[in-house]
């Protein structure tokens, strides 16, 4: 599975981030691991450091063999819940799209 990494101009560290959120979503996403094939996260700072709440956004967009891709995406106060709410919201569509192809 390749995890391509995609931030914009307000996120710093980014090589930092790369390797933490790397090992989350490995871990999360392992049960998907045979069937996916690419994974790619974006993230971005929606007001440019200003004070408000949720600003931080994670959007991921995985593929798998022979589907079109899945996105899912979270609003939070930083980086890492943003990536660990978007996760859990792609695992369910996972699960959903995965059981129903299984099913037919």
């Amino acid at each position: 599975m390749i995890i391509q990494f995609n931030t914009d101009h307000n996120i710093h560290g980014h090589e930092a981030l790369e390797a933490k959120f790397t090992t989350i979503l490995i871990e999360a996403l392992n049960r998907f691991s045979k069937q996916m094939t690419r994974i790619e996260v974006h993230l971005s700072d929606e007001n440019n450091n200003k004070n408000k709440m949720n600003h931080k956004r994670c959007l991921l967009e995985a593929r798998l063999e022979g589907l079109q891709p899945f996105v899912a995406s979270d609003d939070a106060e930083n980086h890492e819940l943003a990536l660990k709410g978007a996760i859990n919201k792609l695992k369910t569509v996972l699960d959903t799209k995965i059981g129903h192809l299984r099913n037919h």
